[in-house]
């Protein structure tokens, strides 16, 4: 294989990833907009969907497309109960106090993850098969392709959502100001629900689509997030765009570093990105550069 081949090689892996790193940023962008805080269960959400579609698919025997749906329903549960119930009745609402909440619920949910399900890694079929498609000379998986078009009908559907119908733009005003919302009447509970609901959704899809790729076990979730975490400060915090760029640029960044330097350092660089974006540009790629005093 020569090197162009590889270099396109990597690329199309790092864009697999990448799509589903996405994903993970605009889901820690959606709660972060709406409340402020930084949803460190996120990871575990993703978790839930690769586990989950196993439970139903190869464990139950439900049909694909209805197992589907039935994950990201269940994990959208999930999501929906946290912020119902220790989100919403905390005594404090500070920020802090918010984000070691979803600390624990990572905790919990990670541990319940290992005694209901076990530490051996599982996984599923892809959605159509494991026969390769050659592309200039790379090798593409039909699961890849599953992953770009999920990633982007899910990414269009979001902004139509946002743009178009009067839910997302009550979850925009919400982002924008959550007082000048209330005043106005639109419930902003509601709206905070619904993204903790939404932000389920999309990270079962996540550990969906990725895990035919790999392999999901009750601790994926915990590298996931952070990741996802790094792409969503790459592309600039609470920006949807940012989320889909840093997600893609992070996942490229990756699979070239692991394959044209070293493996080793390919979970590493995310971290490496991390500091250097906080470092250099805070408010990362697409960011406002926003500054208040403290």
């Amino acid at each position: 294989m020569s090197l162009a081949s590889m270099v396109l090689q990597f690329i199309i892996s790092g864009l697999t990833s990448g799509s589903t790193y996405a994903l993970i940023a605009i889901g820690f962008s959606i709660i972060h907009n709406a409340t402020g805080i930084v949803n460190f269960a996120q990871g575990e959400f993703v978790m839930l969907g690769g586990i989950g579609m196993i439970s139903f698919y190869s464990f139950a025997k439900v049909p694909m497309l209805l197992a589907f749906f039935l994950t990201v329903f269940s994990v959208a549960v999930v999501g929906f109960l946290l912020e119902r119930g220790p989100i919403r009745h905390a005594k404090s609402k500070e920020i802090l106090v918010l984000v070691m909440i979803t600390v624990g619920a990572s905790i919990v949910i990670k541990g319940l993850s290992m005694v209901f399900w076990g530490k051996n890694p599982m996984t599923f079929p892809p959605f159509s098969g494991e026969t390769p498609l050659l592309f200039l000379g790379a090798v593409v998986m039909p699961q890849s392709l599953w992953i770009f078009g999920i990633t982007v009908s899910v990414v269009v559907a979001l902004h139509y959502k946002y743009r178009r119908t009067m839910t997302g733009k009550a979850m925009r005003a919400v982002a924008a100001s959550r007082r000048s919302a209330l005043l106005i009447g639109i419930p902003v509970d509601r709206m905070i629900l619904l993204s903790f609901t939404l932000s389920g959704s999309l990270g079962a899809v996540a550990g969906i689509i990725l895990t035919p790729m790999t392999t999901a076990s009750y601790d994926m979730g915990v590298m996931l997030g952070v990741k996802g975490f790094s792409a969503a400060i790459l592309g600039g915090y609470g920006s949807m765009p940012g989320a889909v760029v840093g997600g893609l640029l992070l996942g490229v960044m990756e699979s070239l570093a692991a394959g044209l330097i070293s493996s080793e350092y390919k979970d590493a660089l995310a971290f490496l990105l991390l500091l250097l974006v906080l470092f250099f540009r805070p408010s990362g790629l697409l960011g406002m550069g926003r500054l208040r005093r403290v």
